[in-house]
C-alpha cells in the first residue's frame, strides 16, 4: 500500500500544480536544438501526446534565448528553462516566458548571481527548481568526507534556506545521482527537512532498458513512501520513452493512470500461440488509448481464464485459438489470427 503523500507547499508551473496534494506530474526534456523553435515545438507536441505535463528546454548559450522565447510562446505545455553556469540566461528566460527556472546554484557562481536569478523569478511570478546533482556539487560540499546523499542534501538545503531568507519561497528541490541508493537516501532526508515540492529523478540512469530498471526501482521506492511531487525519468533515448516509463511507474503503484493496463503471461512450454507477437501488437495499439481498462493476454489454461475473467477485456489462448472475455464472461471463440482484432472490437464496445 502506498504511504500517504508527504505534505508540501503548493507551487504552480504554468497551469500545473506541484505539491499541496496535487497529483504527481510527469515531466520530460527536449533533445532538439533550442535555436530551432519549429523542431522543438514538434517534439513538445509528441511529448504532450504521450502524456507529458511539463517540459524542460535547455538554454545552453545566448543565441538560444530567442528560440526559447518562441518555444515558450507556442508550447502546449508549461516550459521550464534549463540553465547552467550563466545566470544572465536565467534572468532572460524569466522575462521571455519561462514557466519555471531550473538552475544549480552550485555552478551559477557567486551569491549575487543566484540572488539576481531569484529576483527575476520573483518579478515574473515563477518558481525556481534548485537542482543539485552528484556531478555538479558546489565546491564547499564536493570534497567533504560525507556520504554522497548528505552532500546533496546539505547543498540543496543551504541554497533553499538562502532563498527563503530573502523572501523567495516558490521553490522546487531536486537532489539526484546516478546511484539509486544515494538518490533514495537523499530524498528521504529532504522529505523531512524542507517544506517544498520535490522533483524526483535518477540522473544519467542510462539507455532505455537499463535506465528504465534503475528509474523504476528508485522512483518506485520513493513514490511508494509518499515522497515526490513531480518526476522525470532520465533515459538515453527518445524523450517520449521517458514519459511512457514515468506513467508505467505511477500506474504500477496505482498512483495515476493515463491509459490501459496490459497483463500478459511470460509464456512457457504450454503456450500454443505466438503470444509474444500478440502481446506486442496489443501493447502497441493500447498505447494509443486513454481509457483506464485492464486487458489480459494469456497463453494457456493455467492462469489464463482466471486473469482474463479478472480483466475488463481478456483472452485465454489455447491450441491456435483464443477465448475472448469481456467483464468476466466468455463472449467469443476466435482463431489465433483474429485474436487482436477481436480484443479491440470488445474494447470498442466498452466505449
Amino acid at each position: 500500500m502506498v504511504a500517504p503523500r508527504r505534505e508540501s507547499r503548493p507551487v504552480m508551473v504554468g497551469n500545473v500544480p506541484l505539491g499541496g496534494g496535487a497529483p504527481i506530474a510527469v515531466q520530460s526534456m527536449t533533445t532538439t536544438d533550442t535555436r530551432d523553435p519549429q523542431a522543438t515545438l514538434a517534439q513538445i507536441e509528441s511529448l504532450a501526446d504521450a502524456g507529458c505535463e511539463i517540459v524542460r528546454v535547455a538554454i545552453p548559450h545566448r543565441d538560444a534565448v530567442e528560440g526559447f522565447a518562441a518555444v515558450a510562446a507556442g508550447s502546449p505545455l508549461p516550459v521550464v528553462a534549463d540553465i547552467h553556469f550563466d545566470h544572465h540566461l536565467a534572468v532572460e528566460a524569466a522575462h521571455r516566458g519561462a514557466a519555471k527556472l531550473r538552475i544549480n546554484p552550485g555552478n551559477i557562481g557567486a551569491t549575487d548571481r543566484f540572488d539576481a536569478v531569484l529576483d527575476a523569478a520573483g518579478e515574473a511570478g515563477i518558481p525556481v527548481r534548485i537542482g543539485v546533482n552528484a556531478g555538479s556539487l558546489a565546491a564547499e560540499y564536493r570534497d567533504r568526507d560525507w556520504d554522497l546523499a548528505e552532500k546533496l542534501v546539505a547543498s540543496a538545503v543551504s541554497f533553499a534556506d538562502h532563498a527563503a531568507a530573502r523572501g523567495f519561497r516558490e521553490i522546487v528541490i531536486s537532489a539526484k545521482a546516478s546511484s539509486v541508493r544515494a538518490t533514495v537516501a537523499a530524498y528521504r532526508m529532504l522529505a523531512g527537512e524542507v517544506p517544498y515540492p520535490l522533483h524526483l529523478g535518477i540522473t544519467e540512469a542510462g539507455t532505455l532498458q537499463r535506465g528504465t530498471v534503475k528509474s523504476a526501482v528508485g522512483l518506485g521506492i520513493l513514490v511508494e513512501e509518499g515522497i515526490g511531487d513531480t518526476l522525470r525519468v532520465s533515459l538515453t533515448a527518445d524523450p517520449v520513452e521517458e514519459v511512457r516509463v514515468a506513467w508505467a511507474i505511477l500506474a504500477a503503484l496505482d498512483v495515476r493512470r493515463l491509459g490501459p493496463e496490459l497483463v500478459s503471461c511470460p509464456t512457457c512450454g504450454r503456450c500454443e500461440v505466438d503470444l509474444i507477437g500478440i502481446a506486442d501488437e496489443v501493447s502497441a495499439r493500447l498505447a494509443k488509448l486513454r481509457t483506464p481498462l485492464k486487458v489480459a493476454v494469456m497463453g494457456c489454461v493455467v492462469n489464463g481464464p482466471g486473469e482474463s475473467r479478472d480483466a475488463d477485456i481478456g483472452v485465454a489462448a489455447g491450441r491456435g485459438v483464443g477465448l475472448i472475455f469481456a467483464k468476466g464472461q466468455v463472449v467469443r471463440r476466435v482463431p489465433e489470427s483474429d485474436i487482436v482484432d477481436a480484443l479491440f472490437e470488445e474494447i470498442a464496445r466498452l466505449g
